[in-house]
């Protein structure tokens, strides 16, 4: 599908992004993109789709023109009805077209298409954005921070829609967020990048057996807590939480057994990608101070 390498962009003397190492996003990958405010993912959006030059190669059949995007800033006029912003942008009639219809009932958008854009929550802007993507049926599709600044619920409707129409389907999709639940949810390959370097890249589960083990026990940093666990093997966390590490189905029966004789609440998981870019990021900052 697409392999980027050696890939560098630099505004002025500043490097914004170097890819050393060969990545590649397969057809049908769902291709998670984390990272810290100047990491470095929008820019590996924008030279993927051509909008910046960068030195490097980003081979692909597919034309950026064959691409599709959702980006973090979209302007649309807002004195205008949303239907006539989506029969212009797309140069069709909402009446004559069938898929178009499809998607605006199945994103619940009827209601919205007599509507000044000035006058949509963050919501149904994000919706209006999301349709005129998905209805180009482009074979790469990328999603910048598509949640960002909604509520938790609101988040989770447009995730499950996201999730809901590329089901089955061989679109390979791109999503940056920083929304760490997310990626869980719709991901199966992890892009870590920092300072416009990348930490680590791979099969989201593999990633995590990588850095976190085959499980993580997750409670609330407290003293009772940081005494009953001192002798437990604990990774990087939030500082709100304590992250223990097991290696195998009888460490975890260990730890459990332990927390429940002393009344702790407890989460277990396997594959919290918060916890687990953490520690990615910080073993490579271990090694760069070694």
């Amino acid at each position: 599908m697409i392999t980027i390498n050696n890939l560098e962009v630099k505004y002025g003397e500043e490097l914004a992004l170097l890819i050393k190492n060969p990545i590649k996003f397969e057809s049908g990958d769902r291709v998670g993109v984390i990272g810290s405010n100047g990491a470095g993912k929008t820019t590996l959006v924008k030279s993927i789709l051509g909008l910046i030059k960068y030195n490097g190669s980003i081979n692909t059949k597919i034309k950026p023109e064959e691409m599709s995007a959702h980006m973090q800033i979209n302007n649309y006029v807002d004195t205008m009805a949303v239907k006539y912003i989506i029969e212009g942008i797309l140069n069709t009639k909402i009446k004559n077209n069938i898929k178009l219809q499809e998607l605006i009932n199945f994103f619940d958008f009827n209601c919205c298409l007599n509507k000044k854009y000035s006058a949509l929550s963050g919501g149904q802007k994000q919706r209006l954005t999301i349709i005129l993507v998905l209805i180009q049926d482009s074979p790469l599709v990328f999603f910048d921070e598509v949640t960002s600044g909604l509520d938790f619920e609101t988040r989770q409707q447009l995730m499950s829609k996201i999730e809901e129409w590329y089901k089955n389907k061989n679109t390979t999709i791109c999503i940056v967020s920083h929304y760490y639940e997310e990626l869980e949810q719709l991901t199966n390959k992890i892009l870590i990048l920092e300072k416009g370097r990348v930490v680590d890249f791979g099969e989201k589960e593999e990633l995590f057996k990588k850095y976190c083990g085959k499980s993580i026990i997750v409670l609330a940093n407290n003293n009772k807590n940081l005494e009953i666990t001192k002798n437990l093997k604990k990774l990087k966390s939030p500082d709100h939480l304590i992250a223990v590490s097991c290696m195998s189905i009888e460490e975890e029966l260990e730890v459990t057994k332990l927390l429940i004789e002393n009344d702790i609440s407890f989460k277990r998981s396997n594959s919290d990608i918060e916890i687990m870019s953490i520690n990615a990021k910080n073993k490579i900052n271990t090694k760069e101070v070694a």
